[in-house]
């Protein structure tokens, strides 16, 4: 009786421990306007709408003053019905999902395709100099994730018509209508890649974005048979936009959003 006493005791905590633990990963947060984010720092902020819901992924800086960078261990996501009542939920990302990385979740992208969820990200790699990008796949847009491939998509020696170090970041991938897939990216040069259906290889070149004072960040996506391409701009950087009916371009500059 002690040993059954004893053992219904140890399942009791186990299960409060349980409890606790996926409470302390969960936080439910309820926004009257913006920022919808107010309790930790949180930047690059991509959002996706899959069935129902709108899921918001975003890296989640931990710098504390007077370090005067950034310092970005892991990657969040917050999932909403409403666009009023955010979930946060567990971090189901961070650089140590891949082994050939050293750190850095810098800004990403997540798309679904055949069930399965395809998260694009920037970060530097462990051996090859500068930012790569990455890509990990799920089940579930809340994951867990992990590596697709095992190694990087794209490296900074892939592209050294520009010289700097950080010209591969900031992914952003549509699929379009005929179910092509196109991967954008970049910093000081705006690229574009096709990708094959499985999202992890290349079909095709590396193609140049003509488009005027391109900064970084390019973000592309489809309303109503036009193609939008926003992107950072100069320094301070402004976010502006152009338009096209192809989504390989040409792009018509269309003026400062932000």
């Amino acid at each position: 009786m002690k040993k059954q006493i004893k053992s219904l005791g140890l399942s009791l905590l186990t299960s409060i421990s349980f409890f606790n633990a996926a409470q302390s990963q969960e936080k439910i947060i309820v926004s009257t306007g913006n920022p919808i984010i107010t309790d930790k720092y949180t930047a690059d902020p991509a959002a996706y709408v899959y069935k129902d819901s709108v899921y918001l992924y975003a890296g989640h800086d931990v710098a504390k003053p007077p370090k005067n960078s950034y310092e970005m261990n892991e990657w969040l996501v917050y999932s909403s019905a409403d666009m009023v009542t955010w979930k946060e939920h567990k971090s189901p990302l961070n650089p140590k999902a891949f082994a050939w990385a050293k750190g850095d979740a810098w800004a990403s992208q997540v798309i679904e395709r055949d069930g399965k969820f395809y998260w694009y990200v920037a970060i530097s790699h462990g051996t090859i100099h500068g930012k790569a990008i990455g890509v990990a796949v799920s089940d579930s847009p809340i994951g867990p994730f992990k590596d697709a491939i095992g190694k990087a998509l794209i490296t900074n020696d892939m592209t050294t018509d520009v010289k700097i170090s950080w010209d591969d970041i900031d992914p952003s991938v549509i699929i379009d209508d005929d179910g092509q897939a196109y991967l954008f990216w970049g910093n000081q040069k705006c690229r574009y890649v096709k990708l094959k259906k499985n999202m992890i290889e290349f079909d095709g070149d590396f193609v140049n974005v003509d488009i005027p004072k391109f900064t970084e960040a390019p973000w592309i996506h489809k309303r109503k048979g036009w193609y939008y391409l926003s992107y950072a701009s100069e320094f301070p950087e402004k976010i502006v936009y152009a338009m096209s009916k192809k989504v390989t371009g040409p792009w018509e500059y269309k003026g400062i959003l932000n």
